[in-house]
């Protein structure tokens, strides 16, 4: 899984007139010469490390000096210490940038704030697991599919739990996508409903189906609870004479 940090990052000041107030710092050259630094950083390709600025907003009208600037920025890498490192130093080519851009005109007023607003720890799991097993499995079986079993580290929503130590895959929602996160990205999604049966079969050899096969994920020794009655079940599924429960299990790491 791989692991990625998102910044949201603020820049402020008293802004003011083009002509009238210039000499006052602006947020927007304090974010641009952030934004170069940033540009100029080195990373390594292993482990394998990535930035970028992807979003950037600020001012209000051509013959002003803006008074507020943000820019979000990505950050990624297969190695825990390696993002760490990577994320230190872009935010600290921030605050050399505000007090540059501070320097430049002799007053101290503009600032940053900064806001971690996406945080996706990193892990491993072996393609041995059970459920790595079994999503391949139901992949193979099926008719029509060629299954891939990517170990390319990727940022998905399985990340949290890998990083636990939960068993956890992402599947392919089938169909065929192109561009990634280009203007011209596209989906077809064409088959798409292969995967729907692989992911039904992935689950029904992860839990097992009763009196045909055992499941291949043992139980996590968190903590069940059991709540007796289902009453919002319509009463014409149940089944007279049989005891409902619902129980579902806490997981702690």
């Amino acid at each position: 899984a791989l692991g990625s940090k998102r910044y949201e990052i603020h820049f402020r000041g008293p802004g003011g007139h083009s002509w009238g107030a210039f000499g006052t710092p602006s947020p927007i050259h304090a974010m641009g010469r952030a934004i170069a630094k940033i540009a100029d950083m080195q990373v390594p390709s292993d482990p394998r490390t990535s930035f970028t600025v992807g979003v950037v907003s600020g001012g209000t009208s051509v013959n002003s000096i803006a008074a507020h600037a943000v820019m979000e920025t990505d950050t990624r890498s297969s190695s825990p210490e390696q993002l760490e490192r990577t994320v230190d130093e872009l935010l600290a080519n921030v605050r050399v940038a505000v007090a540059e851009e501070n320097a430049r005109w002799g007053r101290w007023v503009i600032d940053a704030d900064i806001y971690l607003v996406g945080d996706r720890p990193s892990g491993t799991q072996s393609v041995d697991s059970p459920l790595v097993q079994a999503a391949y499995a139901a992949a193979t079986v099926l008719p029509h599919t060629e299954p891939d079993l990517n170990d390319t580290p990727g940022s998905t929503d399985a990340n949290l739990p890998i990083s636990l130590g939960v068993p956890s895959v992402t599947l392919s929602r089938g169909g065929r996508s192109s561009a990634s996160h280009a203007p011209e990205e596209s989906w077809d999604p064409a088959n798409a409903w292969r995967a729907v049966q692989a992911l039904f079969l992935t689950i029904a050899g992860a839990v097992g189906v009763d009196g045909i096969s055992e499941p291949l994920l043992p139980e996590h020794p968190g903590y069940s609870y059991e709540f007796p009655g289902l009453p919002f079940i319509p009463e014409m599924y149940l089944v007279p004479g049989e005891e409902y429960r619902l129980s579902w299990t806490h997981v702690t790491p």
